[in-house]
């Protein structure tokens, strides 16, 4: 399968008090779901349920056999402070669920309460600020504010939820001009385990704030709103450039030369495949027409080019892909803060079968900013590198040996993007928030220190 970032990538009430907490130990066998039915309604999903099995599907469905004990269809916050009171007294696992994106589907409890948002998805756009429901996906979301005439970055899969990007960070193909999805976050509202509805801001709740721009979904409460920041939306020029079989180490090579000097306006992704007969695609962004782009396309060695200058909601569009169903997978990250040998990648990758690495550059904008200012740590990084497997006719084992062997043939330290979330990621606390995991885990503590919200690789 020739795998690219399209094919795998398609992919207000205020609380009245607030209450008491307690860690997750009971089972769904002794949970008195009739109560939280009483507050919900059949917006509470349970296994004998008719639309059960149609709710609990994950994208990455290596997780298909997952049962969450049910699934809350919330519609109003609060409808997820119901949720959180109920799991922290039954004392259940739970999890909020946006667009069912996470990679190890750690939004999908066995035998605990899916928080699902997806109903939360308005979107109201004024001037330079778009209120964005937590349950939002992207599409949706990049269709309100181009319309608008402005523009966010964020993520180029049309079903991934908002939620989960931004808390993570959020990179984007305009990441290298206006910088990440969370950096553009101005506030939001968040029912914390304690049962409160807060707003997080840099003048209310600030530490909170800090976490939630790049500390990662599921740690310090459920989202159910966001304001973000957003700018005139630019014109635009998409291009991709494609590489023969047998390229790869040279083409790599030259990207990451090419990146070094590149201006922000500049954002592009290299694809390294595992299938040696595949094309080496170079793909990207510049914020500006073609004739500006031209002069540093010329720079990169000949390949067959495709360049088309559109608005930005053309280009959202164009990243989105098409529509379609999750499939089974395996996948980890590397954050690379100075040059691999094109060879040592291209060997590296094209030992493996049915998967690919998609490495995006860094850099500009993303640069600017502290790497203390905001719970994201990695702003130092040249590039990402997003480690995809398909695991479609071979066993989970085999997927995963596969991503492991590129993960840590990649080197790059013990460094991740917590959006792509590997349950096998070395070090994984270090990995995905480096020197920001003391003061994160200093808030995790603070906002849930009875862990309700507890999860494998949770603070």
């Amino acid at each position: 399968m020739g795998v690219t970032r399209r094919t795998l990538l398609q992919g207000t009430a205020f609380a009245a008090a607030c209450w008491g907490t307690g860690t997750a130990t009971a089972t769904a066998a002794d949970t008195n779901w009739a109560k939280l039915r009483r507050r919900l309604g059949d917006r509470l999903v349970l296994p004998q349920d008719p639309r059960y099995d149609e709710l609990r599907v994950p994208w990455n469905t290596l997780y298909a056999d997952r049962r969450p004990a049910a699934i809350a269809r919330c519609v109003r916050a609060e409808d997820v402070q119901a949720c959180l009171e109920f799991a922290a007294h039954e004392r259940i696992p739970v999890a909020a669920r946006s667009g069912k994106h996470s990679y190890a589907a750690y939004s999908l409890p066995e035998n605990g309460l899916v928080v699902d948002l997806a109903a939360l998805s308005r979107v109201a756009v004024a001037g330079s600020r778009a209120r964005v429901g937590a349950g939002a996906q992207l599409l949706p979301v990049y269709e309100a504010i181009g319309a608008a005439g402005q523009a966010l970055p964020a993520g180029t899969c049309r079903s991934v939820g908002i939620g989960g990007l931004t808390l993570g960070g959020g990179i984007s193909v305009l990441g290298r001009k206006y910088g990440l999805t969370s950096d553009h976050l101005v506030s939001a509202r968040v029912v914390t385990p304690d049962g409160c509805l807060r707003t997080a801001s840099e003048h209310s709740e600030p530490d909170l704030y800090w976490a939630l721009r790049g500390g990662g979904g599921g740690n310090f409460g459920i989202v159910t709103e966001f304001t973000f920041r957003t700018d005139p939306a630019p014109g635009l020029t998409v291009f991709r450039l494609a590489y023969p079989a047998g390229a790869a180490a040279d083409a790599f090579d030259a990207w990451q030369e090419w990146m070094d000097g590149a201006p922000d306006e500049l954002w592009s992704g290299c694809t390294v495949e595992a299938n040696p007969d595949a094309v080496t695609g170079v793909g990207g962004v510049y914020v500006g027409p073609k004739k500006n782009l031209a002069p540093l396309l010329d720079k990169m060695p000949p390949a067959t080019r495709t360049v088309e200058e559109m608005s930005y909601l053309e280009a959202m569009r164009y990243y989105a892909g098409g529509p379609g169903p999750g499939f089974r997978f395996a996948a980890s990250s590397r954050m690379l803060r100075h040059h691999l040998s094109g060879q040592h990648v291209a060997d590296l990758v094209q030992e493996q079968t049915d998967g690919a690495v998609l490495f995006d550059s860094f850099g500009g904008a993303l640069g600017r900013v502290a790497p203390d200012a905001t719970a994201f740590p990695h702003r130092d990084a040249k590039a990402s590198a997003q480690i995809f497997f398909g695991a479609e006719g071979r066993t989970e084992a085999a997927a995963r040996k596969a991503v492991a062997e590129v993960r840590d043939g990649l080197g790059a330290g013990t460094t991740g993007y917590v959006n792509y979330i590997d349950p096998e990621m070395p070090d994984w606390p270090t990995a995905y928030y480096g020197r920001n995991l003391a003061r994160l885990r200093r808030v995790a503590r603070r906002y849930d220190p009875d862990r309700v919200l507890a999860f494998p690789q949770g603070l």
